[in-house]
């Protein structure tokens, strides 16, 4: 595929993509290829920054949340009860987007990494929960272990900015 070619391909899935035609102008380098988005700033912003990560970076129109574990706010603890980590969990992960600036109902698309298939049923009940009828895509993996030992659940999200 020669670079024109790529060029009108991209052009072209930007336009069927409104949400992510910003992301595909820059990626091509055309600046003046990327559309208002409604007004969004191509400005970075880091929310809450730390030492290895931000809690969300927004950018381009969108809010990439970063993995949220359950884990009670201001402390080091989560429970043992699966259903109460997948409830502090979605507690946690509205609070990241609520500090980014946007809401639960803006929300894209949620990547959910479970520790144990037999924990799924209780997880869609507590995601349900938190996001009512709105209904982002989703992707749900389940893993060997998380990075924070007994945590049971991480979600991390994208949603629209504002």
């Amino acid at each position: 595929m020669t670079d024109e070619s790529r060029r009108a391909f991209m052009r072209s899935a930007a336009l069927a993509a409104p949400l992510a035609a910003g992301a595909v102008a820059q990626a091509l380098g055309e600046p003046g290829d990327a559309p208002d988005a409604g007004g969004a700033s191509s400005a970075l912003r880091l929310v809450e920054p730390g030492a290895n990560l931000a809690r969300a970076v927004v950018y381009g129109g969108l809010v990439h949340v970063s993995g949220v574990l359950p884990v009670k706010p201001g402390t080091r603890t989560m429970a043992d009860d699966f259903a109460a980590q997948a409830r502090q969990a979605m507690d946690n992960l509205r609070a990241s987007i609520e500090a980014a600036g946007t809401r639960m109902d803006r929300v894209l698309k949620c990547t959910c990494f479970l520790t144990d298939a037999d924990d799924f049923e209780a997880f869609n009940r507590a995601y349900t929960a938190a996001f009512g009828s709105h209904r982002p895509a989703r992707s749900t993996v389940i893993v060997k272990a998380l990075v924070l030992a007994g945590a049971k659940i991480e979600v991390d999200c994208v949603a629209a900015a504002g």
